[in-house]
């Protein structure tokens, strides 16, 4: 053994204690390993269930757009995007997934509300307009999620390295102790016992 351990029986309870926690610790690790991995492949899949429907819908707004482009003229549409009002009604709030904190985006969805007249636009400026205010909402949705994930797989590697640690290391060593100790006292247990025989028949009892 690599440590100096006085073989006692105090050792051989505090070892044991010890190895008992190791394990129960392992035990809890792997369960919350488990269910972080279940909450990411549930978040995963949602994320590619928006990815997918960012893509359908930016693609028929890019597809507006550039026809309202050409339509309408580049300059003309340039002017009317400076009108539309930066995002801001959103709020980020924190909530808590087995101690890991993953962000929740309070998104208020509002009426479509056009920022330009109708007087030398178009019907593709305005499905373009339509489509990149459903995109808008969508990239919440889809930030929320990869944000979620990503924080979700950075918790899985801690609790998998902590899991590996108790797995290979600390459950080994303290095992290997208590084995060791016990070996010792056994030992000792029967030299005292023949021992004391010996004694006992020397003086005849």
């Amino acid at each position: 053994m690599e440590e100096n351990i006085a073989f006692t029986k105090t050792n051989l309870i505090a070892a044991k204690a010890t190895l008992d926690l190791s394990l129960k610790g392992f035990d809890l690790l792997d369960k919350k390993r488990n269910v972080l991995i279940m909450t990411m492949m549930g978040f995963i899949d949602k994320a590619e269930e928006v990815q997918n429907k960012v893509a359908v819908v930016f693609g028929e707004a890019y597809e507006a757009l550039k026809t309202a482009n050409i339509t309408m003229g580049i300059n003309n549409v340039v002017q009317i995007s400076q009108s539309v009002a930066e995002v801001e009604d959103f709020n980020i709030l924190d909530k808590s997934i087995m101690g890991v904190e993953i962000p929740e985006i309070l998104y208020q969805k509002t009426d479509l509300q056009r920022y330009y007249s109708f007087y030398d636009t178009n019907t593709a400026l305005d499905v373009a307009f339509k489509s990149f205010h459903e995109v808008k909402a969508l990239l919440f949705e889809l930030s929320e999620i990869e944000d979620s994930v990503y924080k979700l797989a950075m918790e899985v590697k801690r609790t998998q390295r902590r899991a590996n640690a108790l797995q290979n290391i600390q459950i080994p060593k303290y095992k290997g102790i208590v084995k060791a100790i016990t070996d010792v006292l056994e030992e000792k247990e029967r030299e005292d016992f023949f021992r004391l025989k010996v004694v006992k028949k020397k003086h005849g009892k």
